[in-house]
Protein backbone atom coordinates (compact mmCIF):
# COMPACT_ATOMS: atom_id res chain seq x y z
CA UNK A 1 0.00 0.00 0.00
CA UNK A 2 1.37 3.41 -0.68
CA UNK A 3 1.58 6.31 1.71
CA UNK A 4 -0.17 8.22 -0.13
CA UNK A 5 -2.85 5.62 0.08
CA UNK A 6 -2.72 5.20 3.72
CA UNK A 7 -5.64 7.89 4.75
CA UNK A 8 -7.28 7.71 1.88
CA UNK A 9 -9.24 10.45 -0.29
CA UNK A 10 -10.30 11.70 -3.29
CA UNK A 11 -10.86 15.13 -5.27
CA UNK A 12 -12.48 15.43 -8.55
CA UNK A 13 -13.43 18.93 -10.66
CA UNK A 14 -15.07 19.59 -13.76
CA UNK A 15 -15.52 22.13 -15.85
CA UNK A 16 -18.67 23.53 -17.97
CA UNK A 17 -19.44 27.01 -20.00
CA UNK A 18 -17.65 29.58 -17.79
CA UNK A 19 -17.78 27.57 -14.21
CA UNK A 20 -16.00 24.89 -12.29
CA UNK A 21 -17.11 22.42 -10.12
CA UNK A 22 -14.67 20.66 -7.51
CA UNK A 23 -15.91 17.56 -5.24
CA UNK A 24 -14.51 15.58 -2.49
CA UNK A 25 -15.36 12.75 0.01
CA UNK A 26 -14.59 13.50 3.84
CA UNK A 27 -13.66 10.47 5.28
CA UNK A 28 -10.35 10.23 7.28
CA UNK A 29 -9.18 6.44 7.26
CA UNK A 30 -6.07 4.69 8.77
CA UNK A 31 -6.16 1.84 6.37
CA UNK A 32 -9.54 -0.07 6.94
CA UNK A 33 -10.55 2.00 10.00
CA UNK A 34 -12.63 5.33 9.61
CA UNK A 35 -11.56 7.84 11.83
CA UNK A 36 -13.12 11.00 10.88
CA UNK A 37 -16.32 11.60 8.53
CA UNK A 38 -15.83 15.50 8.71
CA UNK A 39 -12.53 15.89 6.91
CA UNK A 40 -12.56 18.87 4.44
CA UNK A 41 -9.80 18.25 0.84
CA UNK A 42 -11.12 21.20 -0.52
CA UNK A 43 -9.60 24.73 0.41
CA UNK A 44 -10.80 27.79 -0.78
CA UNK A 45 -8.28 30.04 -1.70
CA UNK A 46 -9.94 33.05 -3.10
CA UNK A 47 -13.27 33.49 -4.76
CA UNK A 48 -12.19 32.43 -7.75
CA UNK A 49 -9.61 29.58 -6.74
CA UNK A 50 -10.28 26.03 -4.84
CA UNK A 51 -7.31 23.96 -4.09
CA UNK A 52 -8.28 19.84 -3.35
CA UNK A 53 -5.01 17.89 -1.19
CA UNK A 54 -5.33 13.66 -1.60
CA UNK A 55 -2.92 11.93 0.68
CA UNK A 56 -1.47 11.85 3.75
CA UNK A 57 -3.59 13.96 6.51
CA UNK A 58 -1.25 15.71 7.92
CA UNK A 59 1.07 16.80 4.91
CA UNK A 60 -2.37 18.10 3.00
CA UNK A 61 -2.73 20.30 6.44
CA UNK A 62 0.52 21.53 6.41
CA UNK A 63 0.62 22.40 2.69
CA UNK A 64 -2.57 24.15 3.19
CA UNK A 65 -1.12 26.29 5.65
CA UNK A 66 1.76 27.04 3.74
CA UNK A 67 -0.17 27.69 0.67
CA UNK A 68 -2.28 30.39 2.55
CA UNK A 69 0.61 32.16 3.56
CA UNK A 70 1.95 32.12 0.08
CA UNK A 71 -1.33 33.96 -1.25
CA UNK A 72 -1.22 36.42 1.59
CA UNK A 73 2.41 37.49 0.60
CA UNK A 74 2.02 37.32 -3.00
CA UNK A 75 -1.31 39.78 -2.41
CA UNK A 76 0.25 41.89 -0.63
CA UNK A 77 3.09 42.30 -2.87
CA UNK A 78 1.57 42.15 -5.89
CA UNK A 79 -2.18 43.95 -4.70
CA UNK A 80 -3.76 41.64 -6.31
CA UNK A 81 -5.18 38.53 -6.17
CA UNK A 82 -2.86 35.15 -7.58
CA UNK A 83 -4.07 33.56 -10.81
CA UNK A 84 -5.14 29.67 -11.28
CA UNK A 85 -2.69 28.99 -13.80
CA UNK A 86 0.35 30.71 -11.55
CA UNK A 87 -0.95 29.50 -8.33
CA UNK A 88 -1.00 25.96 -9.93
CA UNK A 89 2.95 27.07 -10.90
CA UNK A 90 3.83 27.65 -7.35
CA UNK A 91 2.31 24.37 -5.87
CA UNK A 92 4.33 22.58 -8.25
CA UNK A 93 7.47 24.20 -7.77
CA UNK A 94 7.21 24.27 -3.74
CA UNK A 95 6.32 20.42 -4.53
CA UNK A 96 9.21 19.70 -6.60
CA UNK A 97 11.70 21.99 -3.82
CA UNK A 98 10.63 18.68 -1.23
CA UNK A 99 11.46 16.00 -4.25
CA UNK A 100 14.35 14.62 -1.94
CA UNK A 101 11.88 14.35 0.98
CA UNK A 102 8.37 14.98 -0.50
CA UNK A 103 4.91 15.89 0.79
CA UNK A 104 2.90 12.82 0.51
CA UNK A 105 -0.25 14.66 -1.12
CA UNK A 106 -1.21 15.22 -4.52
CA UNK A 107 -3.04 18.41 -5.12
CA UNK A 108 -5.80 19.58 -7.94
CA UNK A 109 -6.04 22.78 -8.38
CA UNK A 110 -9.32 24.57 -9.72
CA UNK A 111 -10.29 27.98 -10.95
CA UNK A 112 -11.31 30.86 -12.98
CA UNK A 113 -9.22 33.20 -14.79
CA UNK A 114 -10.01 37.01 -15.52
CA UNK A 115 -11.53 36.14 -18.59
CA UNK A 116 -13.93 33.49 -16.52
CA UNK A 117 -12.16 30.55 -18.58
CA UNK A 118 -12.06 27.62 -16.17
CA UNK A 119 -8.52 26.04 -15.20
CA UNK A 120 -8.09 22.47 -14.08
CA UNK A 121 -4.59 21.14 -13.33
CA UNK A 122 -3.81 18.09 -11.42
CA UNK A 123 -0.20 17.27 -10.05
CA UNK A 124 1.68 14.29 -8.83
CA UNK A 125 3.39 14.35 -5.29
CA UNK A 126 6.88 15.97 -7.07
CA UNK A 127 5.10 18.57 -8.69
CA UNK A 128 4.20 17.31 -12.33
CA UNK A 129 1.35 19.01 -13.85
CA UNK A 130 -1.56 17.05 -15.67
CA UNK A 131 -3.67 19.75 -16.80
CA UNK A 132 -6.99 19.27 -18.44
CA UNK A 133 -9.57 21.62 -20.32
CA UNK A 134 -12.16 18.90 -19.28
CA UNK A 135 -11.84 17.51 -15.47
CA UNK A 136 -9.05 15.95 -13.39
CA UNK A 137 -9.25 13.42 -10.09
CA UNK A 138 -6.92 12.64 -8.03
CA UNK A 139 -6.81 9.94 -4.80
CA UNK A 140 -7.72 6.72 -3.90
CA UNK A 141 -10.78 6.04 -6.60
CA UNK A 142 -9.21 7.69 -8.85
CA UNK A 143 -9.95 4.97 -11.69
CA UNK A 144 -13.54 4.96 -10.71
CA UNK A 145 -14.07 8.57 -11.36
CA UNK A 146 -12.15 8.67 -14.33
CA UNK A 147 -14.75 6.29 -15.80
CA UNK A 148 -17.66 8.10 -14.83
CA UNK A 149 -16.67 11.42 -16.00
CA UNK A 150 -15.69 9.84 -19.16
CA UNK A 151 -19.37 8.21 -19.60
CA UNK A 152 -21.27 11.35 -18.17
CA UNK A 153 -19.01 14.52 -18.97
CA UNK A 154 -20.29 16.22 -21.95
CA UNK A 155 -17.95 17.56 -24.33
CA UNK A 156 -18.30 20.77 -25.78
CA UNK A 157 -18.06 19.48 -29.34
CA UNK A 158 -19.96 16.43 -29.02
CA UNK A 159 -23.11 18.43 -30.36
CA UNK A 160 -21.67 19.28 -33.13
CA UNK A 161 -20.31 16.50 -34.45
CA UNK A 162 -21.45 14.70 -37.54
CA UNK A 163 -22.47 11.34 -37.39
CA UNK A 164 -21.07 8.78 -40.07
CA UNK A 165 -22.57 6.27 -41.10
CA UNK A 166 -21.02 2.97 -40.22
Amino acid sequence: MSILEYNGGTVVAMSGDGCVAIASDTRLGQQYQTIAMDVPRMFKMHDRLFLGLTGLYTDTQTLYNLFKFKLSMYKMREGREISPETFANLVSSTLYEKRFGPYFTEPIVVGLDKDNKPYLCAMDLLGALACDPNFVTLGTSTEMLLGACETFYRYASQSTLEHSPV
